[in-house]
């Protein structure tokens, strides 16, 4: 066992001091407060942070517990590697871009990127990528941790090879390639890396502490992720969930390097907290004090809920339901996508009530989807908080 995380589990063992929540909450959303004080007060937090956005505004911002193994404070700055809520974020730049006209969505993705046309991927489309239906969840090729830091190496390869089933056909969580296949996009039609773009062009104009890629000077304010030393591959139950999640066969202790930190790695490497997540994503929800900077116009958001697959995955194996980057919940009334990162940090964005939820945090649990930890923070905000008129 490594020493810092056996030092964690021994520091929970022998800990139990109550943890008081610090920052803010509206008086109406108690009952979050609530929620996410009962995940510490059961010993299922280390440290974490929950925010809640309503039309741009921050109701929600608390945070509590400590950040590392000596037990110094989870801290307002704290950042925290948020694995595949990653994903939203590059999402949300592929947004940001079609919205401006620099990117359609429905075109093929070898516009932009002509080499990607080889092996029968000339129509494979930006939408089916960000929708997991493109065919590219793993590479042909062995991959190690060091290719993931070469951006070259990683693109090039998935360029180069055979989609995996008729592209458009069926959703197969791309769980690594899906970053930087959009990200190369980014790079084509923006000249700059994935982490420098979402950077300059979205995260600084609103003030959102969230970065790939991340600078030296951000690296003190980072809190280590504890594993739970079960890997995605381990529980793979198929030969195509073991291509996708054997090759490479992930260690969240990689994510406590300098070399996956200054990586691009968009789909997974993404450094923030939960209000960062929520300060970001609300641009998606609605006009709000964080949406007026011009990034995103009023109805650009709502194509995040356009359906690209809905059926078995043939990675992950559950039925889902996916949207332009997101998922999507199962009640077509409810105009409800979300995602989630290995080990338990979320967003969920309620275009009804122009809410998003954001929960992030150092202890990880199994799975990558909703946990414990988040459906009762979630249902508090969805009650006490009342939907809108819809404009659209």
């Amino acid at each position: 066992m490594e020493p810092d995380l056996q030092r964690h589990r021994q520091a929970r063992r022998v800990t139990s001091m109550p943890v008081e929540l610090k920052g803010y909450c509206a008086p109406n959303l108690e009952p979050v407060r609530a929620a996410f004080q009962s995940n510490f007060d059961l010993g299922l937090e280390d440290g974490a942070s929950v925010a809640v956005s309503v039309a741009g505004e921050m109701v929600v911002d608390l945070w509590g517990g400590r950040r590392n193994a000596a037990g110094d404070p989870w801290e307002s700055d704290t950042l925290v590697n948020l694995y595949s809520t990653s994903k939203t974020m590059t999402a949300l730049a592929l947004l940001v871009l079609a919205d401006r006209g620099q990117v359609d969505l429905a075109a093929p993705v070898a516009r932009y990127w002509p080499e990607f046309a080889a092996n029968g991927k000339g129509e494979v489309t930006i939408g089916q990528v960000l929708g997991h239906t493109a065919g590219l969840p793993g590479w042909d090729a062995p991959i190690v941790e060091a290719d993931l830091y070469d951006w070259e190496k990683v693109t090039s390869l998935l360029a180069a090879q055979a989609p995996w089933w008729e592209p458009g056909t069926a959703s197969g969580y791309h769980a690594v390639t899906q970053g930087y296949l959009l990200g190369e996009v980014v790079r084509r039609v923006t000249g700059q890396t994935f982490g420098q773009y979402f950077r300059e062009a979205i995260a600084e104009p609103i003030e959102a502490d969230f970065y790939f890629a991340s600078p030296p000077d951000v690296d003190a304010r980072i809190s280590r992720l504890i594993p739970t030393g079960i890997r995605p591959g381990d529980r793979a139950t198929s030969g195509m969930a073991e291509r996708v999640f054997r090759n490479p066969y992930e260690r969240a202790e990689w994510s406590w390097t300098e070399a996956f930190r200054r990586a691009d790695i968009p789909a997974c490497n993404g450094l923030g907290n939960a209000r960062s997540i929520a300060r970001l994503q609300s641009l998606l929800v609605g006009p709000g004090p964080t949406a007026g900077q011009g990034l995103l116009s009023a109805s650009a958001g709502l194509a995040a809920l356009t359906q690209q697959s809905r059926g078995p995955d043939l990675v992950v194996g559950a039925n889902l339901r996916f949207g332009l980057g997101y998922g999507l919940g199962e009640d077509l009334e409810r105009r409800i996508c979300f995602w989630g990162g290995w080990g338990g940090s979320m967003v969920w964005l309620d275009f009804d009530r122009q809410m998003v939820v954001a929960y992030a945090m150092n202890r990880m649990a199994e799975g990558s989807f909703i946990g414990d930890r988040t459906q009762a923070i979630i249902g508090a905000a969805t009650r006490n908080v009342r939907p809108t008129p819809r404009s659209a």
